[in-house]
């Protein structure tokens, strides 16, 4: 098909869009079912706050094929030795690029774009264009940070960060989805209506899903956002975080609207299959078949995804990849 036609067919503003057929967004998130992703880099480095990136496309790929869901990559645009950790080093967005060239059916996510810190307009173009390259792959995590030495490099207030990013999400949400968009933003320009931004994304709207709260309600996160995804909750609040999450989509959209729920941390896969959950900070440490359990338990109260990263985990990544697959992924499989 001649992609100007595409262009012009999908460049009017969407009044009823149907998230439910974007493929990366269907693929992670089905109702009454949970599916499994991880976070970016595909790698091990529990003593080293930066991976080595190698055979990181065989691992991606591997993955696809044992039925991971989505790969997840964080955005960290510095090193801060106070937090020890600089995720897969590369862009996410330029990153991802690469891995959807590398992969086939596989969600691409961000967990997330920092989006105070995103000049929105060029977002807009970014994450449209990488939805069409992707044939509908991306899911957009977007989150408000939580390094406070990173905002003054930006020239930008922390604390101002939740009234900057609805202040940036509006704007991108405008100028991404509406033919010749109008808006006046204090931080992020104006439009008259004279200029259409295209691509427009490939099914309507590409899925953005909050990553935490944001400095949001988690009101405004269920009205305005297509997911939550919050931090890893110890099995016996796993009803609570659910019910929270439906009582208030129910209350912003209507008790038949399906609004995904997810959580993600960092995963000490231990050797011992049956080693019980137990925190960590960052996340959770536990056997292979009790996170099948666990993920049970969680799929049972309507939790639909779960992202884990296992960089803390002091064994190989084939050998954590290999073990997720034949214990867990073959119960909450991605295909």
């Amino acid at each position: 098909m001649d992609m100007s036609t595409v262009f012009t067919q999908r460049s009017l503003a969407t009044t009823d869009v149907r998230i439910d057929l974007h493929p990366g967004y269907k693929r992670v998130f089905r109702q009454h079912e949970l599916t499994v992703g991880l976070i970016l880099p595909l790698e091990t480095h529990p003593d080293s706050p930066q991976p080595a990136m190698r055979d990181h496309i065989a691992m991606a790929q591997r993955a696809e094929d044992l039925g991971v869901a989505a790969l997840w990559a964080r955005d960290i645009p510095f090193y801060d030795p106070t937090y020890g950790d600089v995720g897969q080093i590369f862009e996410p967005l330029i990153y991802l690029t690469h891995l959807a060239a590398a992969t086939r059916h596989i969600t691409l996510g961000t967990a997330g774009v920092v989006l105070p810190m995103r000049e929105p307009l060029l977002l807009a173009k970014q994450l449209n264009s990488l939805d069409h390259l992707t044939d509908g792959r991306l899911v957009v995590g977007m989150s408000s940070g939580d390094r406070p030495s990173e905002y003054p490099v930006f020239g930008i207030d922390f604390e101002t960060r939740g009234e900057r990013f609805r202040e940036a999400f509006r704007v991108y949400r405008n100028v991404s989805e509406r033919a010749f968009p109008r808006f006046t933003s204090p931080h992020f320009g104006q439009s008259a209506g004279s200029l259409n931004m295209l691509p427009k994304p490939p099914y309507g709207r590409t899925p953005a899903i909050a990553v935490g709260r944001s400095q949001q309600t988690l009101s405004w996160v269920a009205e305005n956002m297509d997911g939550f995804l919050g931090f890893v909750p110890d099995p016996e609040d796993l009803g609570g975080f659910a019910k929270d999450w439906q009582d208030v989509v129910q209350q912003t959209s209507g008790g038949d609207t399906f609004k995904p729920l997810a959580f993600g941390g960092f995963l000490y896969l231990h050797p011992k299959p049956n080693h019980p959950f137990k925190r960590i900070k960052g996340g959770f440490a536990i056997g292979s078949r009790a996170l099948r359990h666990f993920l049970e338990q969680a799929r049972d109260v309507e939790v639909n995804h779960v992202a884990l990263n296992p960089k803390v985990t002091p064994r190989p990544y084939t050998e954590i990849l290999e073990e997720l697959g034949s214990i867990v992924l073959t119960v909450f499989s991605g295909k």
